[in-house]
C-alpha cells in the first residue's frame, strides 16, 4: 500500500501567537537528510507523538518527523487547559461496544491529565502549571448536564469536584454571563507550547531522534516494513504512527473524510493590572462554557486574558484573525472593552461526528490517532500511551477506539464544510436561545 500525504502548510515558522513569544528561541533540530533505518517512526511533533514517543523511548528504537517546528499545530496554540473527559458521549461506547467497553473507558477518564502531570514531574518541564479547570453553565439545562458529568468523572476516580451556582461562582469567574458551573481542582492549566518543546527534550534524552522541517510526501507500507518519504530523506522501519491530526491528509482515502478541520481563534491583551486580574478571575482557574461554539479563557502567568474561541470550520479560517474572540471577551468582561490585544492566532484542529477521538490500524504495522474534538491537551496524551501500548501488543485499551465506527461528514468533499457549518450555526442559534 502505498499512500500520498497532502501538503497545506504555508509558512513553517511558529505563528506570531503569545505562546510563539514567551517560549525563547529554540534552536530548530536538525531535517532529514539521507536514508536511515528505525524500528518505529512517528509522524507528527504534537502532543499525541510526543506522548507516544516517551512511552516508547528506552525501550525501542523511535524516531519522529515533524514537518514544520515541534508543536507547530494545535499542540502550541490551543487554549492551554488540561479538562477531564472526553468531548463526546462515551455512553455511546457501551450502547454500540457492550458495557465492558464502556466501562473501559470511563476508567480512562482520568488517565491523560495524570499523564501530563507525571511528565512535568519526571522530567522537571516548566510550563507554568496552574491548578483549577472551570466548565461554565450558560442555562439550566447546561447545570444539569454538569451534575451527570459530575456524577459520571466520580465513578471513573476523578476527585476533587465541586458544583457552583451563581454565588459561589463569583469566587472564580466575575462575570454575570453564566447561571453556575463545576469546578475540576485535578484539572488546570498551563504554557502548551513550553510543555510540548521539554517533551521533545525529554524524549531525545530518552535516546529519541527528532528531526523538524521534514515534510512527510508519502509512505508505504509493506509487510512487517515501511518506508516513509520526505523530500530530502528516507526512513525504514518496522512500524509507523501518524499522529498529525487536522494537518494530515490523503487526498481521496476515506481515512481523510472522517474527521472536520475546526479553527479556533485566540486573543492575549496586554498584562493586566493584579486588581483588574484578581476581579475577573479570582480563583486562577481556567474557564470554558458548554454551548456548542463554546469560548474558553483563562489568564497567563503574566496576567493576560487568553480568550478563544471556535468558529470556523473547514481548512480556510477567517481572514480577520482575532474580531470574534475580542467581541465574545467584552460580551463576557466588559471591564477589558478598552484593553489593547497584544497577539492574535489561530489554528486547526480536528472534530469526528461523534466528538469521541479516533484510534485505529490501516495495517497490520500502520498505527494512527487524532480528533479529540477540542479536548486534545489531554486525550492526546492518553492516546499516546494507548498507541505504545498497541504497538506493543497490548491492544485491549485502545480497541475500545478502534471498534467503534465512524460516520463520514455529509455532503462529500465538495459541500461536508458548508452543511457543518450550517448546523454548527443551528446549534449556535439554540445556544442563544437557551434550548
Amino acid at each position: 500500500m502505498q499512500v500520498a500525504l497532502r501538503d497545506y502548510f504555508t509558512d513553517r515558522r511558529y505563528p506570531e501567537s503569545y505562546y510563539a513569544a514567551s517560549a525563547g528561541t529554540p534552536e530548530p533540530r536538525p531535517s532529514l537528510t539521507g536514508m536511515i533505518d528505525t524500528e518505529i517512526c512517528v509522524i507528527g511533533a504534537g502532543f499525541t507523538g510526543l506522548s507516544a514517543g516517551l512511552h516508547l523511548a528506552g525501550d525501542h528504537d523511535v524516531t519522529i518527523l515533524e514537518a514544520a517546528r515541534i508543536g507547530w499545530g494545535a499542540s502550541g496554540r490551543n487554549g492551554g487547559q488540561i479538562i477531564n473527559g472526553y468531548s463526546g458521549d462515551i455512553r455511546s461506547i457501551a450502547a454500540t461496544l457492550g458495557p465492558a467497553a464502556g466501562e473501559l473507558a470511563r476508567s480512562m477518564i482520568p488517565e491523560g491529565v495524570n499523564i501530563i502531570r507525571e511528565f512535568i514531574a519526571r522530567y522537571g518541564i516548566e510550563c507554568e502549571l496552574r491548578p483549577g479547570s472551570l466548565a461554565l453553565a450558560c442555562t439550566g439545562a447546561q447545570m444539569e448536564k454538569l451534575r451527570a458529568w459530575m456524577n459520571e468523572w466520580e465513578e471513573s476516580g476523578v476527585e476533587g469536584l465541586e458544583i457552583l451556582d451563581r454565588e459561589r461562582l463569583s469566587a472564580h469567574v466575575g462575570s454575570e454571563r453564566y447561571q453556575g458551573g463545576m469546578i475540576d481542582h485535578t484539572g488546570g492549566h498551563l504554557h502548551p507550547l513550553k510543555l510540548a518543546l521539554g517533551e521533545a527534550d525529554s524524549f531525545e534524552f530518552l535516546g529519541g531522534r527528532l528531526f523538524e522541517l521534514s515534510t512527510v510526501r508519502s509512505f508505504e507500507i509493506g509487510d512487517g516494513t515501511a518506508i516513509v518519504r520526505t523530500d530530502a530523506g528516507e526512513v525504514r522501519c518496522r512500524t509507523l504512527i501518524l499522529c498529525g491530526n487536522a494537518y494530515l491528509e490523503s487526498p481521496g482515502h476515506e481515512f481523510s473524510q472522517l474527521i472536520m478541520p475546526v479553527h479556533s481563534e485566540i486573543i492575549a491583551t496586554e498584562p493586566l493590572d493584579d486588581g483588574l486580574a484578581r476581579q475577573l478571575m479570582p480563583g486562577g482557574a481556567a474557564a470554558y462554557d458548554l454551548r456548542f461554539i463554546n469560548d474558553y479563557f483563562r489568564l497567563s502567568a503574566d496576567r493576560r486574558m487568553l480568550f478563544g474561541s471556535s468558529a470556523w470550520y473547514g481548512r480556510r479560517g477567517n481572514p480577520d484573525i482575532g474580531t470574534v474572540p475580542t467581541q465574545h471577551m467584552i460580551k463576557v468582561f466588559p471591564q477589558l472593552a478598552d484593553v489593547r490585544i497584544d497577539y492574535a492566532w489561530s489554528g486547526m484542529f480536528a472534530v469526528t461526528r461523534s466528538r469521541l477521538p479516533q484510534l485505529g490500524k490501516l495495517a497490520d504495522n500502520l498505527f494512527y490517532a487524532r480528533a479529540y474534538s477540542g479536548h486534545g491537551v489531554n486525550m492526546s496524551h492518553l492516546f499516546g500511551r494507548l498507541l505504545a501500548e498497541a504497538v506493543d501488543g497490548d491492544d485491549e485499551r485502545a480497541d475500545v477506539f478502534a471498534r467503534m465506527p465512524h460516520g463520514k461528514f455529509p455532503g462529500g468533499s465538495g459541500f461536508r464544510e458548508a452543511l457543518t457549518t450550517l448546523a454548527a450555526r443551528w446549534y449556535l442559534l439554540r445556544d442563544n436561545l437557551g434550548i
